[in-house]
């Protein structure tokens, strides 16, 4: 235990060290934290602000005790991209917003309860496939970006080249890998993909040599209305169940239980916060990122201390236009290779849900309730009209808990 304190203590004991330490955290999350604004329409600026503040607002709750980063959350790429076309900015961030005080009721029930309701509440039957809808809906648009239909400029040709290089690249990075390269494999196919398209001359750099070289990221407030908090709240579900996942995946990283102390009720309530914070400026919602936990592993950082040092660079950096204005220069095809990735592999968590669970998914009631959630979900169901329409994960997941609820178990059936 001794010998774990002084492992913890050691990035601290040097201010250079803890700043440098702080500033690679912030580098290994960079590339997935302006990913999801550049894909969702957002603005990169305000994301990088947000995530700062939101690990901010984290730390806050939990006491500085965890050692983790939050920013953008991958599951909310597809629901953001449908809510926007369906809503606009403000209502969706309006639906952001309350999806993250969905956090905060859940942990308040988890703090009064224990976690034994939400369980049966959201079996694996349920989540798995919810989380395979969130992956799968918009699959289309990932393949419209990468094959250059959303690109004013730039030809299939050129588009398909550039998608499927950022693609391999990723994937190369990703498997094959090591140390901290494997850690940053989207930085490393956007990269890759931006190096191509001005090699190729695809690169507008006006907006760069207007942008300011300081200026106030363009905060977006939000605004409430029924469609879009219906849209959005289901799809907080499944995060705020893989919260639990990432909680005990770092506490294996440290050797702390981090489900008791600071609690799940705590950790859940920092995220929450921090999802509807990021909202109230026009950010994605906030989560836990596995890359920092990586990095975690990889350097035996564990002093939390270090993510508040990278969430006070993340802030800074949101000042600096001209950054914002560079990322916003990224063509669609790169976007949309790393996007084929991005939302199959969403759903792959998905399935490796259901299989960990271990239940025959033949079984009538298993099968029943997995082929409507994926088929409402993804095959564009709706229920109602006008301001309460149900349709996508939020009808796919209503579905999912109801069918769980009423039809009768395994045991029961025999």
């Amino acid at each position: 235990m001794n010998e774990q304190a002084a492992v913890a203590k050691a990035p601290t004991d040097s201010l250079p060290k803890t700043l440098l330490t702080g500033a690679q955290m912030l580098f290994v999350a960079f590339g997935a934290l302006v990913l999801v604004p550049l894909l969702t329409g957002l603005d990169p600026s305000v994301a990088l602000f947000t995530a700062g503040v939101g690990t901010l607002v984290f730390h806050g709750v939990t006491r500085v005790t965890v050692p983790v980063f939050l920013a953008s959350s991958f599951a909310f790429i597809a629901p953001i991209q449908g809510s926007i076309a369906s809503f606009g900015v403000s209502a969706t961030l309006g639906g952001l917003m309350v999806a993250g005080l969905v956090y905060v009721a859940i942990s308040q029930a988890v703090r009064l309860k224990g976690t034994a309701w939400l369980h049966r509440l959201l079996p694996p039957v349920v989540v798995g496939p919810v989380i395979m809808v969130i992956g799968l809906a918009l699959a289309p648009v990932a393949v419209s970006m990468a094959t250059g239909e959303t690109s004013d400029h730039i030809d299939y040709g050129p588009a398909i080249l550039l998608s499927m290089a950022s693609l391999l690249v990723t994937l190369v990075l990703a498997v094959f890998g090591r140390g901290l390269l494997r850690l940053v494999p989207i930085m490393g196919g956007i990269l890759f993909g931006y190096a191509m398209a001005l090699l190729m001359g695809l690169v507008d750099f006006t907006p760069v040599r207007e942008a300011a070289w300081l200026s106030i990221p363009n905060f977006t407030a939000p605004s409430f209305h029924w469609a879009a908090i219906l849209f959005m709240i289901p799809v907080a579900i499944a995060p705020a169940v893989e919260h639990i996942g990432d909680m005990v995946a770092i506490g294996s990283v440290t050797r702390q239980n981090y489900l008791q102390k600071p609690g799940l009720h705590r950790t859940l309530l920092g995220d929450g916060l921090a999802t509807s914070v990021a909202a109230l400026f026009g950010g994605p919602p906030n989560t836990t990122y596995s890359e920092v936990t990586g990095a975690v592993t990889l350097t035996r950082a564990f002093d939390p201390r270090i993510m508040v040092v990278a969430a006070c660079f993340a802030i800074a950096l949101a000042f600096v236009a001209k950054l914002g204005a560079l990322l916003q220069t990224i063509p669609g095809p790169v976007m949309g290779g790393i996007m084929t990735l991005l939302f199959g592999s969403i759903a792959v968590v998905g399935m490796n849900t259901l299989v960990r669970a271990g239940q025959p998914l033949t079984a009538p009631r298993n099968l029943v309730v997995v082929s409507l959630i994926l088929v409402f979900g993804i095959g564009g169901m709706q229920f109602g009209g006008g301001q309460f329409t149900l349709q996508g994960v939020s009808l796919a997941a209503l579905v999912g808990i109801v069918l769980n609820w009423v039809l009768p178990s395994a045991e029961e059936e025999n």
